[in-house]
C-alpha cells in the first residue's frame, strides 16, 4: 500500500487510533484492538500501573511488537500537570510521543486552549512528538502547528458523547488551512458512519475509544470502525460526484438513435 500515514518519524498503514478505557475487561480490550486493525493504542499515563509489576496492568494486554503506545495526559487540568505527566510517560519507557490533553472544564471536558498551547511549546522544545487534543477552532489549530505540534487532533463532539461530527464547517476549514501536519479527529464518534464522515472530510485519521468500548458487541464495533475508516479514506481519495438539485439519468438519452 502506498497510502501511508506519516507522523514525525513514523509511518502507519492504519488510520484508526484506539483507546484503552471503559472496556468490560482487559481481554475484551485486547480482542478489540486486534479487530480494529489499528497500529496505535493510546494509554492514559495517570491511569495505569507503571511501578508495581506484581499487579495486573492494561499494559500487560498490549502487544508492543504489534501496537505503538501513544501515552496521553488525560485528566490533566493545567499545562504544568500535563507537562509532568508527559515527562513521566517518557521516563518509564512508554514513549516520547504524547497525545496532549489539557482539560479546561470538568463537565464538558473541552480543552483549555491557553494551557494546551503552553504545554505544546514546552514539550515540543524538549523533543516530544506532540499530538494535541483541541476544540474545532481553526485559529487555535494553526497556533498549535506554530507551537510545534506534529499533528493536530480536533474534536468532532465532546469526549465520550457519541454525538458524531457536530461541526463539519469548522473541521473543513481546519482541513483546508492546515496542510503541513496530519489532522486526526479525536472524540465524539459514536458509530461507523461518524468515522467515515470524518475521513470523507479529508482528515488523516480518527481516534476513538468509547464508541467501541461501550458498544453492545465491542469486538464487532471495532471491526466496523476498521472498515469505516478505510471506506471513508477511499471515498475522499476517489472524489465524490457533484451534488445536483435535479435528477440525472443513470442511462442518459444523449446520442441514442431513435
Amino acid at each position: 500500500m502506498t497510502d501511508i500515514l506519516r507522523i514525525a518519524d513514523r509511518e502507519f498503514h492504519s488510520r484508526l487510533f484506539v483507546g484503552t478505557g471503559k472496556y468490560r475487561s482487559f481481554p475484551e480490550m485486547a480482542r478489540c484492538h486486534v479487530a480494529s486493525g489499528s497500529e496505535v493504542v493510546t494509554v492514559a499515563v495517570r491511569r495505569v500501573n507503571l511501578t508495581d509489576k506484581s499487579k495486573e496492568s492494561l499494559l500487560d494486554y498490549i502487544d508492543r511488537s504489534k501496537f505503538f503506545i501513544l501515552p496521553n495526559t488525560a485528566a490533566c487540568y493545567t499545562a504544568d500537570d500535563a507537562i509532568r505527566t508527559a515527562r513521566l510517560g517518557r521516563e518509564v519507557g512508554l514513549s516520547n510521543w504524547v497525545k496532549l490533553e489539557v482539560i479546561g472544564d470538568e463537565k464538558t471536558l473541552f480543552p483549555d486552549n491557553e494551557g494546551l498551547l503552553e504545554a505544546t511549546r514546552v514539550l515540543a522544545k524538549e523533543g516530544f512528538v506532540v499530538l494535541p487534543y483541541t476544540n474545532d477552532d481553526p485559529i487555535n489549530a494553526r497556533k498549535l502547528v506554530d507551537a510545534g505540534a506534529a499533528a493536530v487532533m480536533p474534536l468532532g463532539a465532546p469526549i465520550g458523547s457519541g454525538l458524531g461530527i457536530q461541526n463539519q464547517t469548522n473541521l473543513r476549514i481546519i482541513r483546508e488551512t492546515i496542510t503541513s501536519v496530519p489532522l486526526i479527529v479525536d472524540a465524539g464518534v459514536g458509530t461507523a458512519s461518524d468515522a467515515a464522515i470524518a475521513m470523507e472530510l479529508g482528515f488523516d485519521g480518527v481516534l476513538m475509544n468509547t464508541a467501541i468500548a461501550e458498544a453492545t458487541d465491542s469486538e464487532k464495533m471495532a471491526e466496523a470502525m476498521n472498515y469505516a475508516v478505510k471506506a471513508g479514506r477511499l471515498a475522499f481519495l476517489s472524489g465524490r460526484m457533484q451534488k445536483r438539485l435535479y435528477a440525472s439519468a443513470s442511462s442518459p438519452l444523449t446520442g441514442v438513435v431513435k
